[in-house]
């Protein structure tokens, strides 16, 4: 979700101004890429440890002959590898999750089986019936010897009562507010360092530290409904989103994020929790956790982004939440299309916040002029931040395309290079496509007067969007 309401956004915006003064910016991709031009086929992990660099540049080269001719597997992997630090790891199993209901569906089977340890990360725990039932399944597990993590962001989860939280931790369950809207919950030598607009935005739900689930969705009613439903009744309208399920090596990459942030906000001490056990082989996905952290050199997600779509060669399908693009993503999007890749994108009809959705319309003749194709997902509160690229390589995750995910949010995506879950994107993508509306440059031309000046006015607030 972008925003919870008006007033929490209006005080986030202006306390941003205040306290950053508009000054944070992002890199300059194309010299990222320079600087990792001459590296070779990224080190890829397994199960027992590192390949040798003729064994990792064979898997690739395996995975390059299965799909059609393109340069993202081995160029996008050194990028990624030198400017995260996280390496691309083999043996894993992914599972496509295609909207709220299944998503929670699977998190509930792996939590009741859980024998060990729950951590949860997430931008919103909700105090709702789904929120609920989550405390009820929680608490009892935390009952029967298994000990529940949680962190919360304070503004996602803002609307959620004290009294919520309360309850977990009077069952034992460890509880982080994470950056603490209110800056009296800080000791005052921090105070100065006090960032409001500094949000936790991942969405990391790790059992026993054998399977995680990450992606777009919060912990709330309102995913409660199936995406595939085509609600006339606004009220009920549902939230289209999509997690992944990850077993194997991957899910330590993880644990690792969950744990920095858990030590970085001072949570209690985690006690004797296997937080590593062994992992075996699984299956055969190329898994690659990309986590990102405000700082002039952490902005990961955005050069993820921007430098898979410089790199495509066939298509680019996206689905984004809230697309306010910046100048870099705007032209790798636009010089895509321009030299005849398929870019698509899917994008919300309507959404919870009306500025980000005006904003991202400003730059629509843009994109539509240079060939790109947009598509208005209906019938449907659109959440999903997911992409799959040349077929073969794909991202679900938490980061929007936008300046506030990219600047000032903790995010994480997960990237998988796979054909068979890159089909599996594709086939989710198809669907979505189906749902949803084109925008064609003709009919975009002959829109009224207001909604351009909306758009004017909206997209003159980019930067804090």
């Amino acid at each position: 979700m972008k925003t919870i309401n008006a007033s929490c956004l209006i005080i986030v915006i202006v306390s941003a101004i205040i306290f950053c003064g508009g000054c944070a910016t992002l890199p300059n991709v194309n010299e990222v890429i320079e600087t990792t031009a001459d590296q070779e086929s990224p080190q890829i992990l397994a199960a027992k440890g590192f390949l040798s660099p003729a064994q990792s540049k064979a898997v690739i080269e395996r995975l390059k002959h299965r799909v059609n001719p393109t340069d993202i597997l081995e160029r996008e992997t050194a990028v990624m590898e030198a400017v995260s630090g996280s390496p691309l790891i083999k043996d894993n199993k992914v599972s496509l999750l295609v909207d709220g209901p299944a998503t929670y569906a699977a998190m509930f089977k792996a939590a009741e089986n859980a024998k060990d340890h729950i951590n949860i990360e997430t931008f919103i725990f909700e105090g709702d019936e789904i929120g609920s039932k989550f405390a009820d399944l929680l608490l009892k597990k935390q009952s029967e010897g298994v000990q529940v993590n949680i962190i919360y962001d304070s503004i996602g989860s803002i609307g959620t009562p004290g009294s919520f939280f309360d309850r977990l931790k009077d069952g034992g369950i460890h509880v982080v507010e994470f950056n603490p809207v209110n800056p009296a919950k800080f000791f005052w030598r921090r105070l100065l360092r006090w960032q409001p607009t500094h949000r936790d935005h991942r969405k990391i739900f790790i059992v026993d530290g054998k399977v995680a689930f990450t992606g777009g969705v919060n912990i709330s009613g309102v995913y409660s409904a199936l995406s595939g439903r085509e609600e006339k009744d606004e009220k009920k309208i549902p939230w289209r989103d999509t997690d992944v399920q990850i077993e194997g090596p991957a899910v330590a990459e993880l644990q690792k994020l969950f744990l920095d942030t858990w030590h970085r906000e001072k949570g209690p001490d985690l006690g004797e929790s296997n937080f590593f056990p062994q992992l075996k082989e699984v299956g055969g996905d190329l898994v690659q956790v990309v986590g990102s952290t405000p700082g002039a050199e952490n902005r990961i997600t955005f050069i993820m982004y921007v430098s898979a779509i410089t790199f495509s060669e066939n298509s680019v399908h996206t689905t984004s939440a809230y697309f306010v693009p910046d100048k870099q993503t705007l032209k790798a999007l636009t010089d895509a299309a321009r030299r005849g890749v398929d870019v698509k994108m899917i994008l919300p009809k309507e959404s919870d916040s009306s500025l980000a959705l005006y904003a991202g319309r400003f730059y629509y003749s843009n994109l539509l002029k240079a060939g790109v194709k947009i598509y208005l997902r209906r019938n449907a509160i659109l959440h999903a931040k997911t992409a799959v690229i040349d077929g073969v390589w794909a991202t679900v995750g938490s980061a929007n395309m936008d300046f506030w995910s990219f600047l000032r949010e903790d995010e994480v995506n997960a990237i998988i290079l796979s054909r068979d879950f890159s089909a599996q994107m594709e086939k989710m993508f198809v669907g979505d496509l189906e749902k949803s509306d084109q925008v064609t440059l003709e009919e975009w031309k002959k829109r009224p007067l207001f909604p351009r000046i909306r758009e004017w006015l909206a997209h003159l607030f980019s930067h804090w969007l």
